[in-house]
């Protein structure tokens, strides 16, 4: 997770740059890449399934913002969107767009575009075909002959591939300068790439490409609020990393409101502005990709996010030198923390730093213990250290009856070899009282 923390600071610097960016050009350009965009409010929305239930999710998502709802397989996140997109009615709560209240409007008026994990392309179709197809179906969702138009359509297939954006009685089909879909597929494929695919068939393209061609289709139609699901999740890891990139810049010059779903933190942080954590069919924690890293709100949170050192115990009364003391199975931490009672804290591995020889440092916790496992995961190595128990520390309290505690701790293969570090062995931890966070 030192990875995730990199990339987190490397995407705050990315940010930062093309907000500057921004701030430069002149007044309108940003505005005219965002005229589509919507605010989305969810209230206190439930949605009862056979099998799941989504119970009371109140979200804001802000105008050009990029929301990632982040949650393990069966959590709820795509009856979520699935919700919001209009596939599935509420039996509790409203759905909100632009300040005006969709939850029982059809899919169609709600100006929304999706892109399913499948991807969901017509075989029969050419690459331009695809794209197209939200836009002539635009066009002939206002006819009154539309059912004769496209004879054997079910609506419900219509309504999950190009529900398009919301139009007033008096709006026009707004698809390009010339007044050509061509122009508008042309301009669309362009932005992601896909302009030398318009002649293929989709059994002819790549995941990567099937992706690109969904996105086209989804944006072409200039949505209010664009929907996806696990995105990325069928495609091989530099496919993957490729089509991230893809998909911020695509944001980045667009400015569509996003909400993107997936179980991928690293992804999430990659992309979100903010990510919403989904247990359980509820929201359990909503904040930036850094507050969600450093400051998990529950158990659940903090070792989905793969802190792994989440500790159940009790904060003391009193302070000792300026610090709380948190007490967990007979050993003390120093910790920051307004809490009293008990409480849980979470120490992220990379946090914690290990040497053959007590440290002289600024550290406020240090232990004493004993490697019990050494992980290699490719890139680090993750040990597990017992503290506690027979160890002794100027920190630490012992007794005969409190069982030893276990502390992860990530490494690079270079530390491991240099220090010569194996199972049984011996060595010391130091962790700052700041890098313990307690809830």
């Amino acid at each position: 997770m030192s990875i995730v923390r990199g990339l987190i600071r490397s995407v705050q610097r990315q940010k930062g740059a093309h907000e500057h960016q921004e701030s430069l050009q002149p007044t309108g350009v940003h505005s005219q890449s965002v005229r589509h965009s919507g605010r989305l409010e969810l209230r206190d929305l439930s949605v009862d399934l056979d099998t799941f239930r989504l119970r009371g999710v109140t979200l804001d998502v802000r105008a050009g913002e990029y929301v990632v709802v982040l949650g393990p397989t069966g959590a709820g996140k795509t009856v979520l969107l699935e919700a919001v997109a209009g596939l599935f009615s509420p039996h509790r709560g409203r759905i909100l767009i632009d300040g005006q209240d969709v939850t029982d409007a059809p899919p169609e008026k709600r100006g929304i575009g999706f892109v399913y994990q499948d991807y969901a392309l017509f075989p029969h179709l050419d690459v331009a075909e695809n794209i197209a197809f939200g836009l002539k179906l635009q066009s002939a969702l206002r006819a009154p002959s539309f059912q004769a138009r496209l004879p054997g359509l079910p609506a419900r297939v219509v309504r999950r591939l190009a529900p398009g954006r919301a139009d007033s009685p008096d709006d026009d089909l707004n698809i390009g300068p010339d007044g050509s879909i061509d122009h508008r597929v042309a301009q669309i494929s362009e932005l992601l790439s896909a302009d030398h695919l318009l002649d293929r068939r989709p059994d002819t393209l790549s995941g990567g490409e099937q992706q690109r061609v969904a996105l086209a289709r989804a944006l072409v139609v200039e949505p209010r609020l664009l929907l996806l699901d696990e995105p990325l999740s069928a495609l091989d890891p530099e496919t993957k990393e490729s089509l991230q990139r893809e998909l911020a810049r695509v944001h980045r010059d667009l400015g569509t409101t996003t909400l993107h779903v997936t179980h991928d933190f690293e992804e999430a942080v990659a992309l979100a502005d903010r990510i919403a954590v989904v247990q359980g069919g509820r929201i359990v924690q909503v904040g930036s990709p850094e507050a969600i890293f450093r400051r998990p709100a529950n158990e659940f949170v903090a070792r989905f996010v793969g802190v792994r050192n989440v500790l159940a115990g009790a904060v003391e009364e009193g302070s000792l030198d300026g610090f709380r003391l948190f007490t967990h199975d007979g050993i003390q931490l120093a910790v920051v923390t307004e809490l009293n009672g008990p409480a849980h804290a979470s120490i992220r591995p990379e946090d914690i730093i290990v040497s053959l020889e007590p440290l002289r440092s600024s550290a406020r916790n240090a232990f004493q213990g004993e490697i019990v496992e050494v992980a290699d995961r490719g890139t680090l190595i993750y040990l597990t250290v017992q503290v506690g128990g027979d160890a002794a520390s100027d920190r630490q309290l012992t007794n005969d009856r409190d069982p030893p505690t276990s502390l992860t701790c990530v490494i690079t293969h270079r530390s491991l070899e240099e220090m010569g570090l194996r199972e049984r062995k011996e060595v010391h931890l130091a962790f700052k009282a700041s890098a313990v966070h307690v809830f």
